[in-house]
């Protein structure tokens, strides 16, 4: 049994047929920020939201400028939406697209087409999709990751924090997800679901990062108890949120020295292959961090690079929301400037 509020239920398909531009939009920080100069040496993280094959057939087509901005990166994370199984076992669920699924060979593929390197890649599996093909593909979803050598986060047996070294840097990583496709019980022991922040220990990382599974799908402002627990986890000490479920692209907000991207929205479609427009527009959060002595595991800088997911026949062309022409452009431009209204060129946040 899922833990969805019937509110929730019941806007599920208005929402996703048109996004909601409704909320609190107080108090967000620009897309792009410097919260300190330069370092002489720094590490650079990349935060891509939900994969999924539902939308994609075969492996998608990547701008050159998003490959190499995604290749560049010395770690990628993200959100592993769909349960990695050679055979769905909801079958019918998953041809009408309520259940996920992609296979080993798909995300492979997806990964070599987009420039993401297998060895540099974490994944979250906190998410409410984890356990779409049961138990068994839930276990074989953690077999596969394992097999093609990605690190895994949002796992109940793992710990609260999961460190990675990232060159002369060690960060540790948290993931959870607020809401279940099933039942409690079946999640418990195997995904995580503990938001508290006091149960994440900073001991040993030089940055704490967290990959929340949380807020309401298909509303561009987090909802007030989302920037809450926002606030909770930055003020036990985690230095960056990047979080995913709404599907659609949402603020940053900079909470004292915590840089928070509530939802960087889709990567790889989660939902049905035609999709709405703003729906489409996903976000690539690209992070500096200090590897300076004095300065260590500090945010030097940021930058959300936003992008569109158009449709390609039996899969999706990923290409910079800058590249796009015509009235499609206007549209996502538009768009962001409504997220994003503190947002220039060249934002500067220096305390």
């Amino acid at each position: 049994m899922s833990n969805y509020p019937l509110s929730y239920k019941l806007s599920w398909l208005p929402r996703f047929l048109k996004p909601s531009l409704a909320g609190d939009a107080r108090d967000f920080a620009p897309m792009a920020g410097t919260l300190m100069d330069p370092p002489k040496r720094a590490v650079r993280l990349a935060f891509v939201g939900d994969i999924s094959a539902v939308a994609n057939r075969s492996a998608p087509d990547c701008d050159p400028e998003i490959k190499a901005l995604l290749g560049d990166a010395d770690l990628v994370i993200g959100n592993c939406e769909s349960p990695v199984v050679d055979r769905p076992s909801a079958v019918l669920g998953t041809r009408l697209g309520t259940h996920h699924a992609m296979s080993v060979r798909f995300l492979a593929e997806a990964l070599a087409a987009v420039g993401i390197a297998r060895e540099k890649l974490v994944l979250s599996l906190a998410n409410n999709h984890v356990l779409d093909q049961g138990v068994a593909g839930f276990d074989e979803t953690v077999a596969a990751l394992q097999r093609l050598g990605i690190r895994m986060i949002g796992l109940a047996y793992n710990g609260p924090v999961v460190p990675v070294q990232v060159g002369p840097l060690n960060v540790g990583f948290a993931a959870f997800t607020l809401w279940r496709n099933l039942d409690e019980s079946l999640f418990a022991g195997r995904v995580s679901m503990d938001s508290d922040p006091t149960h994440r220990p900073r001991d040993g990382v030089d940055l704490l990062c967290v990959a929340p599974h949380w807020d309401w799908e298909f509303r561009h402002f987090p909802r007030a108890a989302t920037r809450a627990l926002a606030k909770r986890l930055a003020g036990q000490g985690v230095g960056l949120i990047a979080g995913h479920h709404a599907h659609v692209v949402q603020p940053v907000e900079r909470i004292d020295e915590t840089i928070v991207a509530y939802g960087l929205g889709d990567f790889l479609g989660t939902a049905f292959a035609r999709q709405p427009w703003p729906g489409r527009i996903g976000g690539i959060l690209i992070v500096d961090v200090s590897a300076d002595a004095g300065t260590r595991g500090a945010i030097a800088s940021y930058r959300l690079h936003p992008f569109m997911r158009l449709r390609a026949g039996d899969h999706e062309r990923l290409v910079p929301v800058e590249a796009l022409v015509g009235q499609m452009r206007g549209k996502a431009e538009g768009r962001l400037r409504a997220i994003f209204p503190a947002s220039s060129s060249e934002e500067d946040v220096t305390a």
